[in-house]
């Protein structure tokens, strides 16, 4: 094994064992610290759980219910009046699933990158789109719901915004780069 490979290897495990070490070397009470953090941890969790259970079940029904599905049949001709390529709306799925969940979005990146290929624009693009923008209600949903605020609408507004933004730089790059 390389040098390298066998920091990495060790790396979580020494820092595992090196902050209780030094904490405790310093006089922090280690346990009851685990704990309390634990504790409030706990309570986060508990807290936003009726948000996150909210946002899944919509998630749920905007794709089960075919909304998905029409939301990017609407967006096709939007594609075409740019002129963009009539394959590249097979993207749309992946823009309007990335700032709802990471892991449909993932599995319409997958779906994408098994149905067209991983070197294929399509499966560069998908790859790109995941990687430049976020999933914005998850976000809001855990971070916000957290600290219990519940009006976000400037928020909601830039991340989609950025979410847009990371779209189109992911085109552009994707064409700039590989075309």
């Amino acid at each position: 094994m390389s040098f390298i490979a066998e920091i990495s290897r060790w790396a979580i495990p020494l820092l595992l064992l090196f902050i209780p070490l030094i904490a405790f070397l310093r006089g922090v009470p280690v346990y009851e610290s685990f704990v309390t953090g634990a504790e409030e941890g706990f309570k986060t969790a508990i807290k936003i759980l009726p948000f996150l259970v909210g946002m899944l079940v919509s998630i749920r029904i905007f794709v089960d219910s075919g909304a998905l599905e029409i939301l990017a049949g609407l967006l096709q001709p939007i594609f075409m009046i740019f002129g963009l390529d009539s394959d590249l709306t097979a993207i749309i799925p992946l823009a309007v699933m990335r700032p709802l969940s990471g892991s449909g979005a993932l599995g319409v990146a997958t779906q994408l990158i098994n149905q067209y290929g991983p070197d294929s624009f399509i499966g560069r693009l998908a790859s790109t789109l995941q990687g430049s923008t976020d999933t914005t209600f998850f976000v809001l949903t855990v971070y916000f719901g957290s600290v219990g605020i519940k009006k976000y609408r400037y928020a909601l507004k830039l991340g989609l915004m950025a979410d847009l933004i990371g779209l189109i730089a992911s085109l552009w790059i994707v064409h700039r780069m590989f075309y």
